[in-house]
């Protein structure tokens, strides 16, 4: 009976939680449609008609997204911008929340290259971190040699974690893709990722932004 109860669980427990999170997200774009006035929002005999509040959510990210993308909305987000950055506490958070999703969301922009091996927390022990970049700026200019930033998530909740510093030769590439990698942190080590996915070799190529104070060393 106990085998067929663990069985039971690995089935529907995830199943339940895919349905919580996708009614959690429905519901919550559905009711988007409240920041409309009272006038505005559409009716069928009397009553408020479900998914208008999806449909109007995508309606204005898309004309958002249309306006910021000509020269006169860039304008208009850069004066927002400004504006909200000299209120203090509202603009520190709000440059923040931009700057952690500007490289997730941005059209171009991945906020992990690659996952990698890393010596973390003491020497002897190994982790999975993600590559975030390449060292630029003061802070290389302060270091000898190459070096990456790389993010070390915490497990089970990736969202939190380390952001570290490492000479490009302590950091071993792997062949895992980021969403497996992720799987694997999540899972506490549980989800192993497929035979296909060894070891590469040192770190040896990282796409990096021009870095004029090298230039000028």
């Amino acid at each position: 009976m106990k085998k067929y109860l663990l069985a039971g669980l690995l089935v529907l427990v995830p199943i339940g939680i895919t349905i919580w999170v996708l009614h959690f997200l429905i519901t919550s774009l559905d009711q988007t449609i409240l920041l409309l006035p009272q006038a505005w929002r559409p009716t069928w005999d009397g009553s408020s008609i479900p998914g208008i509040g999806i449909i109007f959510a995508f309606l204005l990210l898309f004309l958002t997204g249309a306006i910021a993308s000509n020269v006169f909305g860039k304008q208009l987000v850069k004066a927002w911008e400004s504006l909200v950055n000299r209120i203090p506490v509202v603009g520190g958070i709000y440059k923040s929340i931009k700057q952690l999703t500007d490289p997730v969301l941005a059209e171009n922009g991945q906020a992990f290259n690659k996952a990698v091996l890393i010596e973390f927390p003491h020497a002897g022990s190994r982790t999975i971190a993600f590559l975030t970049n390449q060292v630029t700026g003061e802070v290389a200019s302060r270091l000898n040699g190459d070096h990456v930033s790389v993010y070390v998530p915490t497990t089970p909740n990736p969202t939190s974690g380390y952001m570290i510093i490492l000479p490009k030769d302590r950091v071993i590439e792997l062949k895992m893709s980021v969403d497996q990698a992720l799987k694997y942190i999540v899972s506490m080590g549980v989800a192993a990722p497929p035979p296909e996915a060894l070891l590469s070799q040192p770190l040896d190529a990282v796409a990096q932004p021009p870095n004029p104070d090298n230039a000028n060393r």
